[in-house]
């Protein structure tokens, strides 16, 4: 079947730009409090560096999983909302909410009964497991927070609700940086913590965070109109549905989430040097393709909308024009890294060796971020708004487990190739979903029906 052309309408553009820009725009903020963060506890040394990176990596595991367990929410939020069935739309954020605070206990009581033991499987060093559990024991709270405040968001945005969320982070923004330049280096009376310092200024910014969204969602807005009560109502009419499409969502991104810890546990191996100069590459990269996620959640939802419609061949078209843009931005993100990784590298206080190796990832950054991008719009987006989550969760199997992580490994550990090659190595899934995703776009298999509550 041929791939169909672009969408001409107006309107379709000025839709995705209204959700995807403030999409962009908070993903921005959020990944500029990140590297905040890690240009402050940069300050501590290269130690402190990793560690915190490393303790993050097991938390960006529980986000993964809300982000599986939200967007999952979201392809079916999105199809309701474009067919405006609310009973049915309530009852996938019910099912959300349950499973978010289940998956939040159970994150928090391992790290606080194992925070070495975690942290072991990333990095043997002892000054890393030192400080990383240290940073786990002020993270804890942060779990049901996080997750609370994540999970809602994404189903705001479903229904085109994007403003709140992105004005809280613009507030928690400020609040995080202020509580980290205190706690970390002992500011306006307050003891110098160091990378607790680092976690507590995070929590105290969950907890805005957590705080606005939460209470704007159960008592203030007006589109949905979900209330406490809701969380008490039966939903088995729409349990086997939710599963059907959130499930695989859920285990493809914590699958993707497991592969990048493995693909950490790799880069923990190699050297602490390589750890540091790998978390001030990936804030850049983050930073460098926040659009790509705004783009990537608005097509999920224009898609999702669409095909709530039952206009399979409008969705097909949009399909398409998504895979352009995806492409086109994947190329502007590599020319900006590649225009910024000298400033960046030197904002760091690290060693030659670390610079040297950050620079030869933001090189290889630049280059799979083409890739990246148009995949990312691909499995995120369109095909996972079509309800094509079964298929998706098979490929990130496949590729990331089958081939990146043995490739990856074989690369750092064994062959000790250079910092470029290793990295390429351990993102060569992204190039090849790129173009078997391009495939199954053009088959329109991935547009998929899904069914409301009994």
């Amino acid at each position: 079947m041929q791939m169909t052309g672009l969408v001409r309408d107006p309107g379709f553009y000025k839709k995705s730009a209204a959700i995807a820009i403030p999409i962009a725009l908070q993903s921005m903020i959020t990944m500029g409090v990140n590297m905040m963060d890690t240009i402050m506890v940069g300050r501590l040394g290269e130690n402190a560096l990793s560690a915190v990176s490393l303790a993050n990596q097991f938390i960006s595991l529980f986000q993964i999983c809300c982000m599986g367990m939200g967007m999952g929410a979201a392809v079916l939020t999105a199809r309701f909302w474009g067919k405006r069935d609310l009973v049915s739309l309530k009852q996938a954020v019910t099912i959300m909410l349950r499973f978010c605070l289940l998956i939040a206990t159970a994150f928090a009581l391992v790290t606080l009964v194992m925070p070495r033991g975690i942290l072991s499987l990333y990095s043997g060093e002892e000054p890393l497991l030192e400080l990383g559990t240290v940073y786990f024991r002020w993270s804890i709270v942060s779990y049901w927070l996080t997750g609370l405040a994540l999970t809602t968001t994404l189903v705001l945005r479903s229904v085109g609700q994007t403003r709140i969320p992105l004005l809280t982070s613009i507030a928690a923004f400020f609040v995080n940086i202020g509580a980290n330049y205190v706690f970390i280096f002992g500011k306006l009376g307050a003891p110098a913590m160091g990378v607790a310092g680092a976690a507590l200024g995070t929590l105290i910014s969950r907890i805005l965070e957590c705080g606005v969204i939460l209470g704007y969602f159960l008592f203030f807005d007006t589109r949905i109109r979900y209330r406490l009560r809701d969380l008490l109502c039966s939903c088995r009419g729409l349990l086997g549905e939710y599963l059907r499409i959130s499930l695989p969502v859920l285990i493809s991104d914590s699958l993707l989430g497991l592969g990048n810890n493995a693909v950490a546990v790799v880069m923990g191996h190699i050297g602490a040097s390589f750890v540091a100069a790998n978390a001030i590459t990936t804030v850049t990269q983050q930073l460098s393709t926040t659009f790509t996620q705004g783009i990537s959640q608005a097509s999920c939802i224009v898609i999702g909308h669409t095909l709530g419609e039952a206009d399979a061949d409008r969705a097909q078209r949009e399909g398409v024009t998504f895979l352009v843009l995806g492409f086109a931005i994947g190329i502007l993100a590599g020319g900006i890294i590649t225009l910024i990784s000298e400033p960046v590298i030197h904002m760091y206080k690290v060693s030659a060796e670390t610079e040297e190796i950050a620079r030869q990832l933001m090189f290889a950054v630049a280059f799979i971020v083409i890739f990246m991008s148009s995949n990312n719009i691909m499995t995120k987006g369109v095909l996972r708004g079509g309800g094509d989550t079964r298929f998706l969760m098979v490929a990130d199997i496949l590729f990331l487990w089958v081939v990146s992580i043995p490739v990856g490994a074989l690369a750092g550990l064994v062959l000790h190739l250079p910092p470029f090659w290793i990295y390429v190595c351990l993102k060569l899934d992204q190039v090849i979903k790129a173009f078997w995703c391009i495939t199954r776009l053009k088959s329109r298999k991935w547009i998929k029906a899904i069914r409301g509550a009994k």
